[in-house]
């Protein structure tokens, strides 16, 4: 499933092809999606195809095509503080988007049929968190995985403002699914060949939406133990943060909204976004023009004011030329200032390195 748009060069770049085809529609899913790169859930041997429109899958490990992550995300409306359950959380790719927008106070549950699968989604979460340039860029609520399939989740577990399904869901188990979600919640599946967005509008109302045309795996059926029993999946407990944790996220948020006074009282708006393409100039072309006067030819140039602008077009044919032959210089890598900060407080290094959740860089 996917080609609906084309690969880019970069992660950026898939981005913006997202985005200009109408995959992608808003700016907080725009921004979770440029903060995690798409190519560092590859393996190595793999990673050219990372950019491209299309699925990919190695084994037991899966993912699908960005223009449905991107519907997905746009469907579930995430906001800060919402609780999240991804069934068939694979990667973990999405539920770090997802925990970008969801911030320190939401919760962020996986379920993953795999061993292997749930030790490789640790390992990149693991590396995301110590290297990305995105990370301090936000506010984190880091994914809990949990192994077991996700048709015995316990029936005592707790519901869900926010439920995706990445499997094909039987007509037979859209009641389970509805069931996990709280009232005002939205769950997002393929549900007979159609990306399928549930509204839970009251204890026994629903609101369904089809968003486009799918094609998914189905899910597994469960494999009920010896006894006969199912293998009831437990989901993670939420947990309560402790005073020393929610001391590191007030005082990150203090730092960062003392960077951006900083930023505003030295840019005066704060920081512009810049294009991120230069913008293609349009020359006007001067026109010739032929006119006829009873049956015989008059040839003439009738001046247009916008066309009296050959100094100009020199001028910027000049400037062209001298673009081409400046050397091509790549970018600074951008500054972490919340790093600096964090750095250059009058603190113990054990307690910077904990505000910077020991990060590498």
């Amino acid at each position: 499933m996917g080609g609906a748009v084309s690969a880019g060069e970069d992660n950026d770049e898939l981005i913006d092809n997202l985005k200009e085809a109408q995959y992608i529609r808003t700016e907080l899913v725009e921004q979770a999606f440029r903060a995690v790169d798409r190519a560092d859930y590859y393996l190595e041997e793999f990673k050219e195809n990372a950019y491209k429109d299309l699925a990919w899958k190695h084994g037991n490990i899966h993912l699908s095509a960005p223009c449905i992550y991107s519907e997905v995300m746009e469907a579930l409306d995430l906001q800060p503080g919402l609780s999240f359950l991804n069934l068939g959380s694979g990667t973990g790719y999405l539920s770090s988007m997802v925990g970008l927008i969801l911030g320190p106070f939401g919760v962020n549950h996986g379920v993953e049929l795999h061993s292997d699968v749930i030790e490789y989604a640790k390992q990149k979460l693991d590396f995301f968190i110590r290297t990305s340039d995105s990370f301090d860029k936000f506010d984190f609520c880091e994914p809990s995985f949990v192994i077991g399939n996700c048709l015995e989740i316990s029936p005592d577990c707790s519901q869900y403002d926010r439920v995706y399904c990445g499997a094909g869901v039987q007509k037979e188990h859209e009641e389970y699914m509805k069931n996990l979600l709280k009232v005002g919640g939205i769950l997002v599946m393929p549900l007979e060949e159609k990306l399928t967005k549930i509204t839970r509008t009251g204890p026994s109302a629903w609101e369904t939406k089809k968003i486009l045309a799918v094609s998914f795996a189905p899910l597994i059926q469960p494999c009920h133990s010896e006894s006969g029993k199912p293998r009831l999946v437990q989901l993670p407990p939420v947990a309560v943060r402790s005073l020393q944790d929610l001391a590191r996220i007030a005082i990150r948020g203090t730092i960062k909204k003392i960077i951006h006074q900083e930023t505003v009282s030295k840019n005066g708006n704060g920081l512009k976004n810049t294009p991120r393409f230069k913008r293609r100039r349009v020359r006007r072309r001067r026109m010739e023009t032929i006119v006829f006067l009873d049956k015989e030819v008059f040839a003439s140039r009738i001046s247009n004011p916008s066309d009296d602008n050959s100094c100009e077009d020199l001028e910027e044919e000049r400037r062209e030329e001298e673009e081409k032959t400046l050397p091509e210089t790549k970018p600074d890598p951008p500054v972490n200032f919340l790093r600096q900060k964090v750095l250059s407080l009058p603190l113990p290094d054990p307690l910077k390195y904990y505000l910077l959740y020991y990060r590498e860089k």
